[in-house]
């Protein structure tokens, strides 16, 4: 089953380097709740970058890996609604283990709107497309 998934965060317009996610923990803000914490720093770029962060206290890799995949899929749907010009770092808190999409894509959204990086429009979830997301919805885990 090779080739190029037709969904996720393209290359571009994910941060790798370490440098990238010291520049926004140095020079940008953050807003935080109980699941996550977002930092942001202007990039200078006509697109929004982003990053992620889940540490060992979330748990063994099989928890971590959720969540990234989580938090990657809340903030890929949002993204058409992200303002441009911004690295935003999102780091999960030991909580968003147990949490399920709802609540993670709910996170995503309040800590956005909290930053003024949204764009006016209508909710995310209203956008979503028929069975969009619906492999993470399930009884509040991944895969199928």
């Amino acid at each position: 089953m090779g080739g190029k998934a037709i969904y996720g965060l393209p290359r571009a317009v994910r941060l790798h380097r370490q440098a990238d996610f010291a520049r926004v923990r140095q020079e940008g803000r953050t807003w935080a709740d109980r699941l996550l914490v977002l930092g942001a720093a202007p990039n200078g770029l006509p697109y929004s970058r982003f990053g992620f962060v889940v540490g060992r206290r979330i748990g063994k890799a099989v928890r971590r890996n959720r969540a990234k995949r989580l938090l990657r899929e809340a903030v890929r749907l949002h993204r058409p609604r992200i303002r441009p010009g911004w690295d935003l770092v999102w780091i999960a808190r030991a909580e968003v283990a147990g949490a399920g999409f709802a609540e993670v894509m709910g996170s995503v959204e309040a800590l956005l709107r909290q930053a003024g990086l949204l764009e006016d429009g209508t909710q995310a979830r209203q956008g979503l497309r028929e069975g969009e997301g619906a492999s993470l919805q399930r009884d509040g885990r991944s895969g199928g």
